[in-house]
């Protein structure tokens, strides 16, 4: 998610997916096709999926299609795949963060990129967006990687806030595919009604979070939310057509896709 210089009156967004989370010969996601649209990338990093192989092959991937590399660190679940909620101690969530990410900056550098911005995963992602002390313990950790990097967050979240208080640039993320509840978090994957599954009601969300800072949630009201970044999720069954739907909504209502 890097910086980049346009005019005043145009209106930017990044689009990134999450990418690298096969392992072994196990596939997951389409992350060729996805690369030729997202201009961000938030890799793995081995504890919720991902290998050695399959890091330096997304991170190789990423680099050649010209996509802004991300760390995308989780909790230590494969078979959960970092979706189930875990106590963690700060000093945990730390530690865990500081290795994942410093990984992906290591793979990054070897291979002549530089590390843009890390997004949390799955469940600690969540947990980190309520619990201010989690939120901390991730921002310093990659801040003691390198304060260069953007730390991306659920809109209006303690992550956004975290990344502020330790010398961090944020960046507020919305997703394209998911839904919302009234006070701006995600509906639960538990819940039947968590995934968006139709493409128009997909690109329509995205643009109203854009172009009217809007989502509707699940009880009909409109909650606030700022789109720096939209997520559509690599796994998902769509998440090809997804992201070209929605990339070309939005340069049509003239808004730059940008890393």
């Amino acid at each position: 998610m890097s910086e980049a210089k346009h005019s005043r009156s145009e209106r930017t967004v990044d689009l990134n997916a999450d990418l690298g989370e096969s392992f072994g010969v196990y596939k997951l996601g389409a992350d060729h096709e996805l690369l030729s649209v997202v201009t961000s990338a938030n890799i793995a990093c081995g504890f919720h999926a991902g290998d050695p192989t399959t890091v330096r092959t997304a991170v190789e991937a990423a680099l050649a299609a010209g996509v802004a590399v991300g760390a995308h660190p989780g909790l230590p679940d494969r078979l959960g795949f970092g979706r189930r909620m875990m106590e963690l101690t700060e000093d945990e969530a730390y530690d865990l963060v500081l290795y994942q990410v410093s990984v992906l900056y290591a793979v990054t550098r070897a291979y002549g990129g530089e590390l843009r911005h890390v997004k949390p995963h799955g469940a600690l992602y969540n947990m980190a967006a309520k619990q201010a002390s989690l939120a901390a313990a991730i921002a310093r950790a990659v801040a003691k990687v390198d304060t260069a990097l953007v730390l991306v967050g659920l809109a209006g979240s303690e992550i956004l806030a975290a990344a502020e208080r330790h010398g961090l640039a944020s960046r507020s993320e919305v997703f394209a595919d998911r839904r919302y509840h009234c006070d701006g978090s995600l509906v639960s994957r538990n819940d039947p009604r968590a995934l968006i599954e139709d493409a128009e009601e997909c690109v329509a969300q995205a643009i109203r979070m854009t172009q009217g800072s809007l989502v509707r949630a699940l009880d009909g009201i409109d909650v606030p939310v700022r789109a720096e970044t939209i997520c559509i999720h690599g796994d998902g069954q769509q998440a090809v057509n997804f992201a070209h739907r929605v990339r070309t909504a939005l340069t049509a209502a003239g808004i730059v896709v940008t890393a």
